[in-house]
């Protein structure tokens, strides 16, 4: 039974359909990610590299050649390859496709980073990158930077991409019940699952439908928002 649960909580985790709604304390980002990061799949071709690929939550949805994900050494065995935090082992060019889904928030050279992603990429590849723009500070201490729009274009061209296309995720007034859902997840969070469930069923999940009421009738603010997604394309 408890097997169970744990199975279909994991299934709502990042591809969040209606029932997320009700099991997912992090629905509203990770409901737009999701939205944004399949829209873009299609686009991607050839040989991709997933850069902090995890536990690879979004590889069903690109159709490409060959999939080659890419961690930190000592982390992740679902990782085909592993790298020291500074060079990627690969080539020149050796790449189609790169994607980069919240990792940018955790790399303390970005500069250095983003060069590294434009020399495995051949020239005319494509960047799929997502990084938040409002997030509490998670994973410390290896988290570094929150991005605006503009920011991120500055750094995105300074190291030799052009931008594609560029969304925001959620930039309306689910930001706040995301942030409310964010506060509530991290100050009740307990090791027991079922105890857990219960307490989002009970406290998060009304939250997170006033949150999809009231986005339905309040205006949008593209000022405020979670999430960055960028494409861009190596020059």
């Amino acid at each position: 039974m408890l097997k169970d649960i744990k199975r279909l909580i994991q299934k709502q985790s990042f591809a969040p359909g209606f029932l997320g709604l009700f099991v997912n304390p992090f629905y509203f980002a990770r409901k737009g990610l999701h939205q944004h990061i399949t829209a873009y799949a299609p686009l991607l071709r050839g040989r991709l590299l997933d850069v902090g690929c995890g536990s690879k939550p979004y590889l069903k949805y690109f159709k490409v050649s060959e999939y080659v994900g890419l961690e930190i050494e000592g982390r992740n065995k679902l990782a085909e390859k592993h790298y020291n935090g500074k060079d990627f082992p690969f080539g020149d060019g050796e790449f189609d496709s790169v994607l980069v889904s919240q990792v940018l928030e955790h790399v303390f050279n970005p500069q250095e980073f983003l060069a590294e992603v434009n020399r495995a990429l051949k020239g005319g590849g494509l960047l799929l990158l997502t990084v938040p723009f409002i997030w509490d500070e998670h994973e410390q201490p290896f988290d570094c930077a929150r991005y605006t729009t503009f920011g991120l274009r500055h750094l995105l061209e300074k190291q030799g991409f052009e931008i594609v296309d560029f969304k925001k995720s959620m930039a309306d007034i689910r930001v706040i019940f995301q942030m409310v859902n964010s506060y509530i997840y991290k100050k009740t969070h307990t090791d027991n699952t079922a105890l857990n469930l219960l307490f989002t069923l009970v406290v998060i999940a009304p939250v997170n439908l006033l949150g999809e009421f009231s986005a339905c009738i309040l205006p949008g603010n593209d000022d405020l928002y979670l999430d960055n997604i960028v494409l861009a394309r190596k020059k």
